[in-house]
């Protein structure tokens, strides 16, 4: 079943045509990769399933952006509950200036969640989640910036998670992160994806073949290739896509 489906979607920054004519399904519990040059729009495209280009004034959306089947643009969508399904990861961890405890359990209080013990399982099993229980179970009362980026990036994941979505939204997760904190979070990608459907904009194109089960290649605001990864990175059917991968440009 298709979580995610756009169709012929073109999104302007002002007069900056920033995606042209963009059809694009992802299946449900699967990792999609978006990948291409710097400015060609994979994080606009990402940001368009959460809505967070409204935050940027003089934009426009043209075309169908669609979730579960339903128009996330439509008149009457309530974006806080839109929100609340997509969990988003950024570039940078950014955990709050909060303890460990309450950087997880901020998304539930935020919605109006007071149970207690609801709560408490729910940062637990979060945490769990992430692989980063046994790190932390012993601090959870500490400031979350006492953590290393790896585990500060684990624990925003968690965060993410807490709320239970069901898309999760990555932008370049890893890309401040050390050789060891990326292997981690990409392992959890691999364990998350049993649960939830992931998308992933990445830099990195051998992240993008470790992680991702489908592969879409943007380049100048259009979407040239979306296939397989193992395709993609193999046999891809666009000449734009094999100069790229193989380093030719970008």
């Amino acid at each position: 079943m298709n979580k995610i489906e756009s169709k012929n979607v073109d999104f302007y920054y002002g007069n900056s045509h920033a995606l042209k004519g963009i059809n694009l399904a992802i299946k449900e519990n699967t990792v999609t990769a978006l990948i291409g040059p710097s400015g060609c729009g994979k994080s606009t495209y990402l940001r368009l399933f959460n809505r967070m280009n409204d935050l940027i004034e003089n934009t426009k959306l043209k075309g169908l952006v669609m979730i579960d089947g339903k128009d996330i643009y439509a008149k009457g969508v309530n974006v806080d509950s839109l929100r609340k399904n997509t969990g988003m990861v950024f570039q940078k961890p950014n955990p709050f200036p909060k303890t460990i405890f309450e950087n997880v359990a901020y998304g539930l209080r935020v919605n109006g969640i007071t149970d207690k013990a609801y709560i408490e399982e729910r940062v637990e099993t979060s945490i769990k989640q992430v692989v980063l229980w046994e790190e932390v179970k012993d601090k959870l009362k500490k400031s979350a910036f006492e953590l290393s980026g790896g585990q500060q990036q684990r624990l925003c994941i968690a965060r993410a998670l807490a709320i239970q979505p069901s898309i999760i939204l990555m932008d370049e997760p890893t890309s401040a992160l050390d050789p060891i904190s990326t292997a981690k979070v990409e392992e959890l990608i691999h364990e998350l994806k049993t649960k939830y459907t992931i998308v992933i904009v990445t830099h990195n194109m051998q992240q993008a073949a470790r992680v991702s089960d489908r592969t879409a290649f943007f380049y100048l605001g259009e979407l040239v290739e979306c296939d397989d990864t193992k395709e993609i990175f193999t046999n891809p059917k666009n000449d734009r896509t094999q100069n790229y991968i193989t380093g030719r440009f970008g």
